[in-house]
């Protein structure tokens, strides 16, 4: 995609949501990185209504880790993949403790040490959590940026990569927001809104889906 293309939709989406945020509900860079952990294949309505209750006496990974793994999983059911939510999230605690200080890193680098936390998670308490600069490729921004045409990729990694040359870096994490809202409220994955989608003369698939959208 050409650059004047590319600017123009990132203007779009900033006049459409411009008070896109993230949606999970947290206090500190520890509650973020595990409420992002609980996302994984979940709703952020779903993650927030365990963590209101989770976080009440464990929101530390001091606390987090007097949970048994047992213990854990009746708290995060509800989430999906408990099992193997359960032991990243105290095996990412104790990293905290042990090799941090009692401290979720600030580094990107540092973070996709602990235990559990891959690139996606990685970026999004980086960006969020610390104002760092990152692209977190989730569902939604995989859909709507290869639909646009934003990224030319069959795999969230490659997508990221794309991201990160077409958009500019200080517009990384809002774009990120940006595309996320864009997904759940217009580009849906099996019935898009093309119709009343403000980017449709922007975007790659209407431009190739349009004849059947009249």
């Amino acid at each position: 995609m050409d650059k004047n293309t590319t600017e123009k939709i990132l203007a779009e989406l900033e006049k459409a949501y411009p008070d896109a945020a993230p949606a999970l509900h947290f206090k500190t860079p520890y509650e973020l990185l595990v409420a992002v952990m609980l996302s994984a294949q979940c709703t952020d309505e779903r993650v927030n209504k365990v963590t209101a209750e989770l976080f009440k006496q464990y929101n530390t990974p001091q606390k987090m880790l007097t949970l048994s793994q047992r213990e854990l999983e009746k708290y995060i059911y509800s989430c999906g993949f408990y099992h193997n939510k359960a032991a990243h999230i105290l095996s990412a605690s104790r990293d905290i403790m042990e090799k941090f200080g009692g401290e979720v890193p600030s580094a990107h680098a540092d973070l996709k040490k602990l235990a559990g936390v891959g690139q996606k998670t990685a970026n999004v308490v980086y960006a969020v959590a610390f104002g760092g600069d990152a692209i977190a490729v989730d569902t939604h921004v995989f859909r709507v940026s290869n639909r646009l045409g934003l990224a030319h990729a069959n795999t969230p990694e490659k997508t990221e990569l794309q991201l990160n040359e077409a958009i500019p870096k200080e517009m990384w994490s809002k774009a990120h927001h940006w595309l996320i809202f864009h997904g759940r409220r217009v580009c849906h994955s099996q019935r898009p809104d093309c119709v009343n989608c403000t980017l449709k003369s922007l975007c790659e698939f209407y431009g190739k889906t349009a004849p059947n959208n009249n």
